[in-house]
Parts: C-alpha cells; structure tokens; sequence
C-alpha cells in the first residue's frame, strides 16, 4: 500500500510539472548545488515580464542563466526562480550594410558565427570559446582574443533590459549611459537582457605564426610585436605546464596576422579529434608525465604553424572545447583568471610557480591574452593594460578540497594585489570580501546601485549574497 501511494504521489507531481531534478539548480564546475524554487525556459518577453511581476508582488527573487559556466553561483540563489534563457534565442535582425546584427540574449555565437559566416562577416569581440549566450557574455563583460576591440562592452551598440518593475528601457551610450556602464559585467542583477545589437567586422583571412618563447621577455615581445603591430589582429600564448626545468617558463606564442592571400574555403569548421584531445587532456589531469607530453605535443603542432597557414577570422574565433568535457565523482575541473599590468606579468608568474608547487595545485592549462584598458564600467577587471592568465585547474570536490582551493586561491588573489592586478568576478567566491575591494574600490557603488534600480532586490544571485553586505 505504501509503494502504491509513493506511486501515486509521484504521478501527480510529475502531471502537474514538478521535476526533481530542476529544483537542484548547479553550474558547470558542480561545487554549488542549490535548491530553487523553480526553472522555467522563457520564449516571450511577457513570459519573462509575467514571472517579474509574480517575483515582486510574493516578495520573491530570480536568477539568470545561460550555459552556466560562471562557476561561483553568479546564476543561482537558495529558492529563487531561475530564468532559463536558451530558448530565447532568435536572431532578429541583420543589416550588412551598417554591420550590425540584432539579437535575443539567449543566442550563442556558435548560432550568431553560423548566419553571418554566408554574408563573409565576423564578430568584433566574443568569448574564446563560442558556446556561449550573448547575454551571459555581456553579464561577464568577457573579452577574447582581439588585441584591438577589448572587452565586450566595445562590441555592444545598445541593448534592451528588462527592470525590476516589469518596465523595458534602451540602454547604450546615448540613452541610459549608467545602465550601459553598470548591466555590462553586472552579472544579472540589474534586470534581464531582451534583445542586443552587436557591431560586425569583416571575416578577414589571416595567416598564423608560432613562436617559442621564455616567459621573462612576453612582455617586451608583446609591446614591441604585437600591440604596436597594425597587422596583428588575434592573440593569445600558454604557458608550459610541465613538471620540469620548463614549468611556467617556457611559453608557446600565437599571433594571427591578416595576410592579402585567399582561401579556397572559408566555410565554418567543426571540432576535430576530440577523443584523441579527451584523451591527451585526460593523462594530463592525473599524471605528471602526461602534462609532460601534453606540452611537447603542443610545441609540435606549434612548429607547424611557424609557416603561416591561413585561416578565416570566423576559424580563429571557434576554439575547441568539446574535449573539455569531463564528469567524475570525486573532482571537477575549474577555471580562474586573472589580470596583470603588462609590465608586471613576469613578477606574477614567478609569485604563481611557488604558489602551485607549494600547494600541489593540479595545474592543467595556462592560458594568456591581452586586455586594453577599459575604465568605463563600474567594476572594470582591466583599468589598465593588461595581460589576461587563465589558470584551468582541477579540483577535488570533497570539502577538504574546496578548503584547500579557497586557501590557494586567496593566496593566488594576495599576490594579484601586490602586482596592483584584478581578478576575474565570474568563478568560485574563494576571495575574501576585503580582497574582493581592493581589486575593485568602486564595488560599494556598484552594490548601491543595484539597490537603487532593483529596491526589492528581486534579482538576486550567491555573488551578491555574499559579497554585498558590510
């Protein structure tokens, strides 16, 4: 009798759409599962206006998501109501002759890449990877591999949001210019994104170049070769991950340079030898003599490239990540990032070498690329030039190794401060709160502004949660 109930009052709640699953809300890292009160996918605007409204007259708060990979809870809140913003995901408008297309913030730019890869046209700023929804990378205010657009922000002609009080506006640079400054990198809490147009570029053809270089002069090389280099266009570098003389010394250097040459194809490509690179990335998460060999490799396929292959800037633009993918029970797989003045970058990698041997930190990737300076938004990570390291990391899950990052990571955000650099607001609420003011003073402000265009703090998320109250 008692099965028979069980049954029973499962097939209700499953009739009157109740999932367990939705109400486990988790990000891409799996460290922050929490309980919501519920997921919905809007496809309308007044679907997301209608549950807006119901937030404010029960005294309820929502969240915003996209493909959930800020990795802090930046998405979530114990019992909020969770937009889902995938499915709002048409492309409104495209006009060729102005360059810009208009878009619903759910799109990816995978989807944006696809429709305007016929019309031979490009994005001007995305993320590295282009997986992403438009209006999470906004929220983020990412940036890429563009040594010349910057951040995001750069990218954005104007945008419409949704308030607290249901009502919609125009935000850019003409009309609403605080939103503009404040919604960009707000990491939701100001209201939703509807819809954004975006500024294109040419799909230009470029050629790559290779270089193997000591950390000590990326610098120099980069002042000298890369910003004042009206020719180059993408670039980024990584770092030698191997456990030996070579460990976060050597570095592998990319630069794409827009060549007159044609190409014969500049159809999208597709991701390629992802078993072959799951496997690869896969010996380098657990064994030394697998980073070890993950580098060479990498210095391999390097050489190739020292020639100036071609490819389209669209390609360049479509980073592999599929072989990223990883699931384990006892560990996952994180990212930080960090942002150090130009000049100060070699002093940062000497501080972070001692800190990832000191902690046994399972260092996987190192990533680096260039940031301009950008001081127009209220919580801007780059108020100086700067160079972007992207640390992935894997991270055991139990509580003694979320422990154990938080204690590394503070010290990794200690040694940011001492090279007068920020850190990255979109990962694991590691930092400390005072930590969190000396990288960006102007945070309270930020705070009090979020109060101010949402009073009832209906947009709600863990980062706010955390990090709002004195």
């Amino acid at each position: 009798m008692k099965k028979v109930f069980i049954f029973l009052l499962l097939m209700i709640l499953i009739l009157s759409g109740f999932s367990y699953a939705e109400m486990i809300f988790n990000d891409v890292s799996r460290l922050n599962p929490i309980h919501v009160r519920q997921i919905i996918q809007p496809t309308t605007i007044e679907e997301i206006r209608s549950k807006i409204l119901e937030a404010q007259r029960l005294n309820l708060r929502i969240s915003i998501a996209g493909k959930r990979h800020s990795q802090g809870g930046q998405q979530s809140c114990e019992d909020c109501i969770v937009l889902d913003m995938l499915s709002f995901n048409k492309i409104l408008l495209l006009d060729v002759k102005n360059l810009i297309i208009r878009v619903q913030s759910g799109a990816t730019w995978d989807q944006i890449q696809r429709y305007i890869n016929p019309f031979n046209l490009s994005l001007e700023v995305m993320q590295t990877s282009n997986i992403f929804t438009v209006g999470g990378s906004l929220s983020a205010n990412v940036h890429g591999r563009d040594v010349r657009y910057g951040d995001i922000r750069n990218a954005v002609k104007s945008f419409r949001l949704i308030l607290a009080d249901g009502n919609i506006v125009n935000v850019s640079r003409e009309e609403n210019l605080e939103l503009f400054r404040l919604v960009i990198g707000g990491l939701g809490l100001f209201g939703v994104i509807l819809d954004v147009d975006i500024t294109l570029t040419d799909n230009d053809v470029y050629e790559e170049h290779d270089k193997i270089m000591n950390y000590k002069e990326y610098s120099q090389y980069f002042k000298r070769n890369i910003k004042d280099n009206p020719n180059t266009w993408l670039h980024f570098a990584s770092l030698s991950i191997s456990p030996d003389d070579n460990f976060l010394k050597e570095m592998i250097v990319t630069s794409y340079q827009k060549s007159d040459r044609k190409l014969k194809n500049q159809n999208l490509s597709e991701e390629m030898d992802v078993a072959r690179n799951k496997f690869f990335f896969g010996l380098s998460r657990k064994y030394s003599w697998g980073k070890q060999l993950r580098w060479y490799l990498q210095k391999v396929l390097g050489e190739e490239s020292k020639g100036g292959q071609l490819i389209s800037r669209n390609n360049a633009m479509r980073n592999p990540v599929k072989f990223l993918d990883y699931y384990s029970s006892k560990d996952t797989d994180i990212l930080q990032e960090y942002f150090i003045p130009v000049d100060r970058f070699a002093e940062f990698v000497d501080g972070l070498r001692g800190i990832v041997k000191n902690d046994k930190v399972n260092l996987m990737n190192v990533g680096v690329r260039h940031v301009p300076a950008d001081n127009t938004g209220y919580i801007s990570y780059a108020p100086q030039d700067s160079i972007a390291v992207v640390l992935y990391i894997n991270q055991k899950i139990s509580d003694k190794g979320k422990k154990d990052a938080k204690a590394w990571t503070r010290r990794i955000v200690d040694l940011v401060l001492k090279c007068e650099g920020t850190y990255y607001l979109v990962y694991q609420l590691y930092p400390t709160r005072e930590q969190l003011k000396r990288a960006y003073p102007k945070i309270d402000e930020f705070f009090s502004k979020k109060r101010f265009y949402d009073p009832q703090e209906i947009f709600m998320n863990k980062f706010y949660e955390t990090y709002s109250q004195n």
